[in-house]
C-alpha cells in the first residue's frame, strides 16, 4: 500500500514538473522568441501590415478591405472596394466590419444571390457611367459584384479599378491620365511572376488620391 502510494505521488510530481517544464518552454519562451524574431525581421507584417497616411496615421491594413461611404451610399469620389460579405440589405457584413469572415454560402443558382449581383452590376454600370464613358454591362468584372472568400479582401482586379478612373477623375477635377497613372502605379503584379493574379489595393490607391487632390 505504501509503495502504492509512494509510486503515484512520484508520477504525479513527473507529471506536474513536465508540465510545468513545458509550459514555460512552449508557453513563454518560444512565443517569445517567435515574437522577438518577428520583431526584427518582419516588424511590418508582424504589428499588423499597418498602412500610414502622410503624417504617419495609421489608417488601416493592407490585408483588410474597407469602404468609402457618404452616408449610406458609396461615396463616388473614392474608389470602391468589391463588395464585403454578403450582397444587399440583409448582409450582416456590408462594411467590412470584423465580425464575419466567409462567404455568402449560397449556391450559384439561389434567388437572392442573383438578384444581388444583377442589382450590383446595375449600380456599377450607373455610378461609373460618367459625361463621355459609359460602362457598359459585359464590362463589369465579377469582383465588382461578389465579394471574397473571406469578404475581406481589400484588393480589387486591374479592370474593376479601370472602370472607376472615369468617374473618380470626374469628382476629383483630375484628369484621366492622372489618375490612369495612379491605378497603374499602384497594379501589383503576380507573386514571383506566375502566382495569383493582378490586384490593386484599394486603401493604397485611395491613399495616393489623396495626396493627388491635395497638391491641385
Amino acid at each position: 500500500m505504501n509503495n502504492s502510494v509512494g509510486n503515484t505521488g512520484r508520477v504525479l510530481w513527473a507529471g506536474l514538473r513536465a508540465l510545468l517544464v513545458l509550459t514555460v518552454i512552449c508557453g513563454v519562451l518560444y512565443p517569445l522568441a517567435v515574437t522577438g524574431i518577428a520583431q526584427v525581421a518582419f516588424p511590418g507584417k508582424a504589428n499588423g501590415s499597418e498602412i500610414k497616411d502622410g503624417s504617419g496615421k495609421v489608417v488601416g491594413s493592407e490585408l483588410v478591405g474597407q469602404t468609402y461611404l457618404a452616408g449610406d451610399k458609396p461615396d463616388l469620389k473614392w474608389f470602391q472596394p468589391r463588395p464585403s460579405n454578403g450582397l444587399g440589405a440583409n448582409s450582416v457584413n456590408t462594411r467590412y466590419k470584423l465580425i464575419l469572415s466567409g462567404a455568402t454560402n449560397r449556391s450559384g443558382d439561389n434567388e437572392d444571390l442573383i438578384a444581388w449581383v444583377k442589382d450590383a452590376k446595375a449600380a456599377v454600370v450607373k455610378d461609373n457611367s460618367v459625361k463621355g464613358y459609359t460602362v457598359e454591362p459585359s464590362d463589369v468584372p465579377a469582383d465588382a459584384v461578389t465579394s471574397s472568400g473571406s469578404g475581406l479582401d481589400p484588393h480589387i482586379s486591374p479592370e474593376y479599378a479601370k472602370i472607376q478612373i472615369h468617374r473618380v477623375a470626374e469628382r476629383n477635377h483630375l484628369t484621366v491620365a492622372q489618375v490612369d497613372k495612379l491605378v497603374a502605379d499602384h497594379t501589383d503584379d503576380r507573386v514571383l511572376g506566375f502566382i495569383g493574379e493582378p490586384r490593386v489595393n484599394v486603401l493604397r490607391l485611395n491613399l495616393a488620391l489623396r495626396a493627388l487632390t491635395e497638391r491641385q
